[in-house]
């Protein structure tokens, strides 16, 4: 007859023994939201000049400028006033101007071929293209514009555009 085996109880280990230290855990503190950090001088001209600069996006992409300029002034409106300023202007102005542009052309063209089916747009035809061109002139303008808006805005001078900049103003200062 062979012997019981005896059975030991596993032993746990004391707090000294543990293989890694034991910190007791950290009350959880609620998340305060840290101010936006203000821009300096220097960046201010920067990000307001490239905002002016987002009008030759729309050269590549033919869209992407009004976005570009959205996208700093969602980002930068509340770090800096400057730079909230000329962000919501370029991007007013180039809706207006560059899309404007477009949507006259467009409008135009679907008038003449509308009124083609009645032998009267074909007549309208010379003229149709003729304001095409004067219309291609708007979104051409408004990459100009939006250069000397950049240079000026980068040398520390407050630029505004014609009939947009006013407006702007007063709406970001509830006037």
């Amino acid at each position: 007859m062979t012997p019981p085996k005896r059975t030991t109880l596993p032993v746990e280990p004391r707090p000294a023994e543990l293989p890694f230290p034991v910190t007791p855990p950290v009350p959880a503190t609620p998340a305060v939201p840290l101010p936006p950090q203000q821009l300096g001088p220097g960046d201010e001209r920067t990000w307001a000049m490239l905002s002016h600069l987002s009008v030759l996006l729309n050269l590549v992409t033919g869209f992407a400028g009004p976005i570009a300029a959205l996208i700093i002034y969602m980002i930068y409106k509340d770090r800096s006033r400057l730079v909230g300023y000329h962000a919501l202007q370029s991007f007013i102005f180039q809706l207006i101007w560059w899309y404007g542009g477009g949507m006259l052309i467009g409008i135009m063209w679907a008038i003449v071929g509308a009124l083609s089916a009645l032998l009267v747009g074909l007549v309208l035809i010379p003229f149709a293209i003729l304001f095409t061109l004067v219309f291609a002139i708007l979104p051409i303008g408004a990459v100009i514009y939006g250069v000397v808006g950049a240079i000026q805005t980068s040398q520390g001078q407050d630029f505004k555009y014609w009939l947009v900049g006013d407006w702007v103003r007063g709406t970001l200062t509830g006037a």
